[in-house]
């Protein structure tokens, strides 16, 4: 994840209420895609995992997943769900080749700079089997700013993600937006997009 200091102290505070708030989304038609889309017993690495929602769902549906946090705090939680194997890293300590079936970067890389997003953007497009599946959920708009609680975001807008991922070998072939409330409470539009490595 981010090595954005003020960024991992919120998420570190606010780990339980972070924890309450993404409880539903293990029932997210994104993350059902993501898991139709792979085949049985797929190594999945689900990045800036959280609390562990999603892979644990990705675990209770055949995957293999390595589920990685910068914070401590969510690293604890994540592992306490059955199956789910979570450490402590940051986008840059994730490596390899050609290790993963699919990648589940679900509204983390969000928290990179955007000087920094094509360097983790190839890290992980090697760490990618090829054909593999690629999963991103990003806020959308421009420039880089704090939300009212202080964590750092990069925004971008859609055409932008979408060629960021060309650019690292990562074709994209089905794009879905929206609008809610983060753990800010401010309403936020966002994108998730899926790619083929």
């Amino acid at each position: 994840m981010t090595n954005d200091t003020e960024t991992l102290n919120v998420y570190a505070e606010k780990a339980d209420e972070y924890h309450k708030m993404v409880q539903k989304e293990d029932k997210s038609p994104q993350l059902a895609a993501f898991i139709g889309g792979l085949p049985k017993g797929a190594h999945v690495l689900d990045l800036g995992c959280g609390p562990g929602v999603s892979a644990a769902a990705m675990v209770r549906a055949g995957l293999t997943v390595d589920a990685t946090d910068a914070v401590a705090e969510m690293v604890t939680l994540a592992a306490k769900h059955p199956g789910v194997s979570a450490r402590q890293a940051r986008f840059e300590e994730v490596d390899g080749i050609n290790l993963y079936d699919g990648i589940w970067a679900n509204f983390s890389l969000l928290h990179a700079p955007k000087a920094d997003m094509p360097g983790h953007l190839a890290r992980l497009r090697k760490a990618l089997k090829p054909g593999g599946l690629f999963h991103i959920g990003m806020k959308t708009g421009e420039g880089e700013h704090r939300d009212s609680i202080g964590r750092f975001y990069a925004y971008y807008t859609q055409d932008e993600l979408c060629d960021l991922l060309k650019d690292a070998d990562l074709m994209p072939f089905s794009s879905v937006t929206g609008s809610e409330p983060g753990l800010s409470g401010e309403e936020a539009p966002w994108v998730c997009i899926a790619a083929h490595g």
